[in-house]
C-alpha cells in the first residue's frame, strides 16, 4: 500500500472557525505573543498564559472537523496515511485520521513545567496554581516560541519513505517545520492546497491548488 504523508497548518482549521494568529482579526490580536507563547511569558505571568490557552481549549472543543479534515481521513481507505500537523487541535483525530503527529503540541494535554515528559489529558480549564505530581506547575502541552520541537525527528522519519506528499493550509514558509520537506524522497508527487500559495518559484515540482482547504481537497481527491 502506498504511503501518503499529509502536512497541515492553520489554514485547514481556520475553516472550522479556529482563527490563526496571522489573520488580521486573528485570535492572537490584542495579545503580545511574547507574553502568552514564550517560556519568559510563562515565568512572568502564569495566570495570563493559562487564561489564554484555556480560551483556546474551549474554542477547539466547540469546533467541528470540516470537509478537508474528512477528505484526509478518507484517503485511509486506499493508502497508508500519516498526518503531520502544526495545529494543536484534535480535528484530524475527530475526523477519523489514525496516525497524527502534532509538531507543536496538543491543546487537550498539559505537562509539568519542571519535567516536560510528565503529560496528562485535560479537557477543562487549567488553574494557574495547579501543580503536577513532581511539584512543577501544569502548563499547556504546546511548543512555545524559543522552545525545541520534540516531534521534528519523528516527522522527518515519516517523510523519508513517503510515496506522495500533500500540503494543506500552510505556505511552507515558517521554519523549522518548513525545512522538513527536504527529507522527502526525490521525484515523488507533491501537492499543495492553500488559498494563498506562495510564489511558484518556491514550489518547484508541486501541483498547486490555490483554493481553501475544504474546496481544494475535493479537487485533490480527483487527482490521486
Amino acid at each position: 500500500m502506498e504511503k501518503i504523508t499529509v502536512f497541515t497548518g492553520a489554514g485547514i482549521s481556520a475553516e472550522s472557525g479556529l482563527k490563526t494568529f496571522r489573520d488580521e482579526d486573528g485570535l492572537w490580536m490584542g495579545y503580545n505573543v511574547y507574553e502568552v507563547a514564550t517560556p519568559e511569558g510563562w515565568k512572568a505571568n502564569r495566570k495570563l498564559v493559562q487564561e489564554f490557552y484555556n480560551m483556546r481549549r474551549r474554542e477547539v472543543a466547540k469546533a467541528i472537523p470540516n470537509a478537508a479534515h474528512e477528505a484526509i481521513a478518507e484517503l485511509q481507505s486506499k493508502y497508508h496515511v500519516q498526518v503531520i500537523t502544526q495545529n494543536i487541535d484534535d480535528l484530524h483525530e475527530r475526523a477519523g485520521s489514525k496516525n497524527v503527529i502534532h509538531l507543536h503540541g496538543e491543546i487537550f494535554k498539559m505537562k509539568s513545567d519542571r519535567d516536560g515528559t510528565m503529560i496528562s489529558e485535560i479537557r477543562d480549564d487549567i488553574d494557574a496554581d495547579a501543580k503536577a505530581p513532581d511539584g512543577g506547575y501544569w502548563r499547556p502541552h504546546v511548543v512555545w516560541f524559543g522552545e525545541a520541537v520534540p516531534e521534528m525527528e519523528s516527522a522527518e522519519l515519516e517523510l523519508r519513505d513517503a510515496d506522495i506528499f500533500i500540503v494543506v493550509g500552510t505556505s511552507l514558509q515558517v521554519y523549522p517545520a518548513a525545512g522538513l520537506v527536504y527529507a522527502l524522497p526525490p521525484g515523488i508527487p507533491k501537492y499543495l492546497v492553500d488559498k494563498n500559495p506562495p510564489s511558484v518559484s518556491n514550489l518547484h515540482g508541486y501541483t498547486v491548488i490555490g483554493k481553501p482547504a475544504t474546496e481544494g481537497m475535493q479537487d485533490l481527491l480527483k487527482l490521486i
